[in-house]
């Protein structure tokens, strides 16, 4: 397995861990090391160390937080665009619990964590576009729309949400509510 070992797969691997584990910061190199059957030393040749492994498995989860909303809205604009993003980014977070955490602090300028979060910005502020809204007022509308998805996935994932009441349908109905207050206010 050694020879054939790249940085991908160790990445692979260890998001394949964190989630199981349901927290990133629950993942030991040891375990990551002997889940690819090598030995911890071995991992340094493809992340620098703990911190290192979790800069790549930040990377991973932002890339693929931004592919699947690039998927999930492709053909699609306004309502539906929005709506679309927000189950994919839902969806995203359930599946990937132990490294979701990773995808909520703002890279470092000049980072590759920071690029890629600007290219899920400007994905967004396109679909904003189609509701006429540019500039501050976009950003500030991304900022909301941001917080409004990583608040309800955070207690749901948490198990923040005790009432037996459709939590598919409390999701919905908040999307469609914000998107009415985009509409008033655009």
């Amino acid at each position: 397995m050694a020879r054939d070992l790249t940085k991908e797969k160790v990445v692979q691997k260890a998001a394949e861990l964190a989630n199981y584990l349901g927290d990133v910061h629950q993942l030991k190199l040891k375990d990551l090391a002997a889940a690819l059957n090598i030995k911890v030393p071995s991992l340094y040749n493809h992340v620098k160390g703990a911190d290192g492994l979790i800069d790549a498995l930040r990377i991973h989860a932002l890339t693929q937080l931004d592919d699947l909303l690039r998927d999930a809205v492709a053909g699609k604009i306004g309502d539906e665009a929005l709506m679309a993003a927000a189950q994919s980014y839902r969806a995203f977070a359930h599946a990937n619990p132990g490294i979701y955490q990773l995808i909520i602090q703002a890279g470092e300028p000049g980072s590759e964590v920071e690029r890629i979060g600007r290219n899920t910005l400007s994905f967004l502020l396109l679909i904003l576009g189609s509701f006429g809204l540019a500039g501050d007022e976009a950003l500030h509308v991304v900022r909301g729309f941001r917080s409004l998805l990583h608040g309800f996935v955070s207690l749901e994932i948490a198990g923040g949400f005790e009432l037996d009441l459709d939590l598919d349908q409390s999701f919905e109905r908040l999307i469609k509510d914000y998107i009415s207050g985009l509409k008033a206010v655009s």
